[in-house]
């Protein structure tokens, strides 16, 4: 290893160690939120993460925006890596994404520490042509949402 290299992974390692843990915050959704790993479809996956009232509420009403950017390929020729781009100006606390091409529609839940901007790249695999849905709660409790469907030609989980 160059010398260089060797002190640049140094000073890092003592910046992480003298950063306050208390900055960093994550929260294990498999564990708060353990039914919303093991719905099926993504209305009930919703569900189980922000309330049954999701859907009626006026308070919580989930509303459709354009304050989200979503970037995701419209034909996914290989449904084993497909990637997905969240792009968000909004005060968000918990980025949500779904998907029903899958047994298990919920594929990735973010807690946005406060003041980050939402620019979340990852990438997920779909079995089938499906829509994809993203819900963010902001930080005043409102719900907002979008979907794209994504058509895939290649399985990516076995087919």
């Amino acid at each position: 290893m160059e010398r260089r290299k060797f002190l640049n992974i140094g000073l890092v390692a003592v910046a992480a160690a003298v950063v306050p843990a208390t900055s960093l915050h994550a929260v294990n959704f498999r564990e708060t939120k353990a039914k919303v790993w093991e719905a099926e479809k993504s209305s009930q996956a919703i569900k189980e993460m922000f309330g049954e009232e999701v859907f009626s509420a006026p308070n919580k009403l989930i509303a459709v925006t354009d304050k989200i950017k979503m970037t995701a390929p419209k034909l996914a020729e290989n449904g084993g890596s497909i990637p997905i781009r969240l792009k968000s100006d909004l005060d968000i606390e918990t980025l949500a994404f779904f998907q029903d091409a899958n047994p298990r529609a919920a594929t990735v839940v973010f807690s946005v520490p406060e003041g980050q901007k939402v620019d979340y790249s990852f990438r997920i695999k779909m079995r089938l042509t499906a829509y994809v849905t993203v819900v963010a709660k902001t930080r005043d409790g409102k719900l907002h949402t979008l979907n794209k469907e994504i058509d895939v030609s290649i399985g990516g989980c076995g087919g």
